[in-house]
């Protein structure tokens, strides 16, 4: 889930039968068996490391090759992440999380004679189309999650996901009715120690037909799931009557309640926020009462009833929701800084090699090296800066040394208006102390490729 509008801001923001994916055994009445030719990137594995252009124009992943255009932005370093499924790897922090949350979609739910109603999808490509992407969800083409500024584009078809969402459609074509997704999604953004440009996202989707939905209200052979010449209001769609939305509200906030309190704790203090995505509504965030703050955890709505439709749906309704499962880990161990996840100090990994994936861990902090922090002061163009172009720079030159990057300053000139900015970089390694002597030339090489990539104007 991606891009709620709110007054609270949130941060939350599936292929086949491949090796290692658990099979499903709910499908819909008439579907086609799987594999299903409609999901894209059957043929690549995710087991092996990505690798940079492959040739002149091209831009190679997971085995594959696509030719650039101008609107190719990836980078080596962000293509280096691909492939490492930090989620698949066994006692990882953020394995533990995707098991815990697939343990209690398993216990809590079966379907005919006692099968796992939920299927499970943690190996499908991160390479996605724009369309399954954005068009799928019924993103506007104008919306500005599109941007470059905030995406990795292979080219202008094929991108690096910005969201296990991409997967829905598909995957509900082919005619599951009750999944979830696990991934590792990609999107430019701001450095600090809870935002990286690679992190992991789980999700669930639960369909209904009328029998299901309204087996256990008395009467519930007189009720519908849709009607004609309805409105969309606050509470529902137009497609939707209110009885069969309100179900299904309450069907999802209380599986999201439980699988919460499973996690942090059955004494949890729950809230829920009015929200807004493409794909969903109505549309909810959930915020939690941690340690006597309130953190916002995960997004969830009711589907739009025109993506099922396009799945092949249209006699079905349901609901989805996403979450980070960097952020419900970072909460839930301890975790302080967002870059320590992609560490192989053992004296990070060796700390979450549980018994019992329910096991309470608490991470111990390794020793905290001293940081160095160094400006950096230019004039910006007078058109086409964006900050996340400077951040991904940044990211790409002095990859995990990099600790912050924060705007200290900015001014326009009374005469020239031209616009200075001014850039605080924090460098900090994770296992050993740095020198200044080392970062000069770290920050010198992030100066000069500003020049040249960014067509900024030094100040240095």
């Amino acid at each position: 889930m991606r891009l709620c509008h709110s007054n609270h801001p949130m941060t939350l923001r599936l292929l086949l039968d491949l090796p290692g994916i658990q099979r499903w055994p709910f499908m819909r009445q008439g579907t086609m068996p799987l594999p299903c030719h409609r999901l894209p990137h059957r043929h690549v594995t995710t087991k092996s490391p990505a690798s940079q252009a492959g040739g002149q124009g091209l831009v190679e992943v997971l085995g594959q090759s696509y030719p650039r255009d101008d609107y190719t932005n990836v980078t080596a370093k962000i293509l280096s992440k691909v492939g490492r499924n930090l989620h698949n790897q066994a006692y990882h922090p953020l394995w533990l999380i995707k098991e815990r949350i697939k343990a209690f979609f398993y216990e809590s739910y079966t379907g005919r004679w006692g099968k796992r109603l939920f299927s499970v999808y943690d190996n499908l490509s991160p390479v996605v189309t724009v369309e399954q992407n954005f068009d799928s969800l019924l993103f506007p083409p104008d919306h500005a999650s599109r941007s470059k500024g905030d995406n990795y584009y292979l080219n202008r078809g094929v991108m690096l996901r910005a969201h296990t969402s991409a997967h829905q459609r598909d995957l509900v074509h082919c005619g599951l009715d009750a999944f979830l997704v696990a991934g590792d999604v990609y999107r430019r953004d701001e450095i600090d120690a809870t935002h990286y440009p690679v992190f992991h996202q789980m999700e669930g989707v639960r369909l209904f037909s009328d029998h299901e939905l309204f087996a256990s209200v008395k009467h519930g052979e007189d009720l519908r799931l849709f009607e004609h010449g309805g409105r969309r209001t606050t509470e529902k769609q137009e497609t939707h009557t209110l009885e069969a939305v309100k179900l299904v509200e309450f069907n999802l906030k209380q599986a999201l309640t439980h699988l919460i309190r499973h996690l942090f704790g059955e004494d949890l203090e729950v809230r829920w926020v009015d929200c807004s995505f493409p794909f969903t509504h109505p549309s909810f965030e959930m915020e939690v009462n941690f340690q006597g703050r309130w953190l916002e955890v995960l997004g969830c709505g009711v589907m739009e009833q025109q993506l099922l439709q396009s799945a092949g749906a249209d006699n079905r309704i349901g609901w989805a929701f996403g979450l980070g499962l960097e952020r419900l880990a970072m909460v839930l161990y301890g975790i302080p800084d967002i870059r320590l996840f992609w560490s192989q100090d053992e004296r990070f990994l060796r700390q979450f090699r549980l018994r019992h994936i329910n096991d309470p861990v608490s991470f111990q902090p390794l020793s905290k090296y001293p940081s160095l922090m160094n400006d950096i002061s230019f004039w910006v163009p007078a058109d086409g800066f964006t900050a996340n172009d400077f951040y991904d720079l940044v990211r790409t030159i002095g990859s995990d040394l990099v600790e912050e990057v924060s705007l200290v300053d900015q001014f326009t000139h009374p005469k020239t208006k031209k616009v200075s900015h001014c850039y605080r970089i924090t460098y900090r390694h994770m296992e050993r102390t740095l020198t200044q002597e080392e970062v000069r030339v770290v920050h010198r090489a992030i100066e000069e490729a500003a020049e040249r990539e960014l067509g900024v104007q030094g100040r240095f």
